[in-house]
């Protein structure tokens, strides 16, 4: 449901309202990802993520750093790490497990995502030795901003931030409604608070929420999860003598009774040939 909402051309902010362990940070961290992918090349920063601490950041970059490393596609791309006071060897170049944190190469070169807080953004906003981290900012080249953990951001700290998000808007002169803005958290509530929820979230991004914007908790059956998936049941326990590869002559005597045994009629190929194996 996310990804529908936070990809193509019509991205709509989004509101990620799930269960510790449920996925939330992927449900904006892919589609953000797949964005940075098709825009490859292109100067400036195109995502921002705020966390509520520096310890959750740090995790996060790491996460996101491993991403970068493994998929071929995001080769190039470029993550930096702007929170606390930086490290007394900070890292200059992307790596398996790691982002940029050198604040000199992030000035120099801004990354395509910046991962802080919302009070170190608002001293990038300010302070003269950061301008340049925004030079390369046309008024569509920002086109998503995170909130993790929405929920912390209450009382005089969300205002705060409600008041930091207006003013990075007017500094990169985005138009209204035009950033793809998402909040996500925990304890947000169940359906009957997608109401306040989202006047809440209108109140600290400065834009609407639709009807719809909020993704909650929706579990399903196997049979539904499974519908558009081939697959078929699980051999029980009165068949564990057939699957014990020792009680086969040889390896192919064994693939073949595996095949019959998992997929039955649909596994009528002859496992003889290579184009038999590749069906298999």
């Amino acid at each position: 449901q996310s990804f529908e909402r936070l990809s193509g051309e019509e991205r709509q902010s989004t509101l990620v309202a799930t269960g510790t362990g449920s996925g939330n940070t992927e449900a904006f961290l892919w589609p953000l990802l797949d964005y940075l992918r098709q825009h490859k090349g292109e100067e400036g920063i195109k995502g921002i993520l705020i966390y509520p601490m520096n310890a959750l950041a740090n995790d996060q970059a790491g996460r996101i750093a491993e991403a970068v490393h493994e998929i071929d596609a995001l080769e190039g791309t470029r993550v930096g790490l702007y929170v606390g006071d930086e490290d007394e060897n900070p890292t200059t170049q992307m790596g398996p497990e790691q982002v940029i944190t050198s604040r000199q190469i992030l000035r120099q070169n801004p990354p395509d995502l910046l991962l802080t807080n919302y009070k170190m953004l608002d001293y990038l906003l300010t302070r003269p030795a950061d301008a340049t981290l925004w030079r390369y900012n046309e008024p569509e080249t920002l086109r998503y901003l995170v909130v993790d953990e929405l929920h912390t951001f209450d009382g005089a700290q969300g205002t705060d931030l409600a008041c930091l998000i207006r003013r990075l808007k007017d500094r990169l002169g985005t138009e209204e409604d035009t950033l793809c803005c998402v909040g996500t958290s925990a304890t947000l509530g169940g359906a009957e608070d997608f109401g306040a929820l989202r006047d809440y979230a209108k109140d600290v991004f400065g834009q609407s929420f639709e009807e719809g914007a909020v993704i909650g908790e929706k579990r399903v059956g196997t049979d539904e999860f499974l519908r558009p998936v081939e697959h078929t049941e699980i051999p029980g326990p009165n068949r564990l003598d057939e699957l014990r590869p020792d009680a086969y002559t040889s390896p192919k005597t064994y693939v073949a009774a595996q095949a019959e045994l998992w997929f039955g009629d649909d596994a009528a190929t002859d496992l003889g040939t290579k184009e038999g194996t590749v069906q298999l």
